[in-house]
C-alpha cells in the first residue's frame, strides 16, 4: 500500500510571488525615500535586479553601500530611519491601488478556503507591507484568511536562511511534509527547502533566470497552479 500525503497548508511568499511588488513598488519607494532624505542614491531597474540577491530592505541598503559604493554612507540608525521612510512611501503606493495581486492568486486562495486548506505567509518584508497589500487587494478582513503571517524581523536571519519558514511551521503546528510553499526567487526557494518544505516557483522578470533546480516545479504564472495540481505534486513527491 502506497502512502499518499494530503496537502494541509499553502505558504505564500509575498514580494514577487503574490504581487509584482519589486520593480514598481519597493524600488520606487526606496527612490522616493532617498529623495526625501536628500541622499543622492537612485536605483534603476537593472541595478535593483542585482540588489535583489539580498533579502530585506535594511540589509539591501547595507549591501549596496558596502559592495557597490565601497564606503559607509549610512550608519545602522540611519539605515533604520531610511527604511521607515521607504515603508511609508511603499504603503502609500499600496493604498493607492497601484500594486494588484498577480492574476490567479485570488482564485487559488479561494479554492484553498473552499477545501479547508490552511493558508499562511512567510516573507522578509515588514508586517505593515503585508497587511496593506492584503487589505488593498482582498478587503479589510483579508489578514484573517491566513492562519499565520510570518513577516519581517520576527527572526534574526532573512532568506535564504530557513528561519522564517521554521517560525511559520512552529506557529502552524504542522509538519513540513504536509505543506507546500510558493516562491519566486532562488533565495526564497532555498529558505523553504532548507526548512523541509516542498516548494514550487512562479517566476517574474527579475527571477526568471535564477537556479530553481530544487523546486518541485517552475511556472511562469499562476495560470496552471490550483489546489488539485498542488495536491498531486505533494503526493507524487511524498517520501
Amino acid at each position: 500500500m502506497v502512502n499518499y500525503m494530503i496537502l494541509k497548508c499553502i505558504i505564500f511568499d509575498v514580494d514577487g510571488t503574490m504581487a509584482d511588488t519589486e520593480r514598481d513598488g519597493h524600488r520606487v519607494a526606496f527612490n522616493l525615500a532617498f529623495k526625501e532624505k536628500d541622499l543622492d542614491w537612485h536605483w534603476d531597474e537593472d541595478l535593483y535586479g542585482q540588489l535583489l540577491k539580498i533579502t530585506g530592505g535594511k540589509e539591501r541598503m547595507n549591501y549596496y553601500q558596502n559592495d557597490f559604493l565601497k564606503k559607509e554612507v549610512l550608519n545602522n540608525e540611519e539605515i533604520k530611519d531610511m527604511h521607515q521612510c521607504k515603508t511609508k512611501h511603499y504603503v502609500e503606493l499600496l493604498e493607492s491601488g497601484k500594486i494588484p495581486l498577480r492574476k490567479g492568486v485570488k482564485q487559488l486562495i479561494n479554492e484553498a478556503i473552499d477545501q479547508n486548506i490552511t493558508l499562511a505567509i512567510s516573507t522578509t518584508t515588514t508586517p505593515i507591507n503585508v497587511s496593506t497589500l492584503l487589505k488593498s487587494t482582498l478587503g479589510e478582513k483579508a489578514e484573517s484568511l491566513f492562519k499565520v503571517i510570518a513577516a519581517g524581523d520576527v527572526i534574526p536571519n532573512k532568506k535564504p536562511a530557513p528561519d522564517i519558514y521554521n517560525y511559520a511551521l512552529e506557529k502552524l503546528c504542522l509538519e513540513a511534509s504536509t505543506c507546500i510553499a510558493i516562491e519566486d526567487s532562488s533565495a526564497g526557494l532555498a529558505s523553504a527547502v532548507d526548512a523541509g518544505i516542498k516548494t514550487i516557483v512562479t517566476t517574474n522578470e527579475y527571477t526568471k533566470n535564477q537556479d530553481f533546480s530544487k523546486a518541485l516545479k517552475v511556472y511562469p504564472s499562476f495560470s496552471e497552479i490550483n489546489t488539485h495540481t498542488l495536491n498531486q505534486l505533494i503526493g507524487e513527491n511524498y517520501v
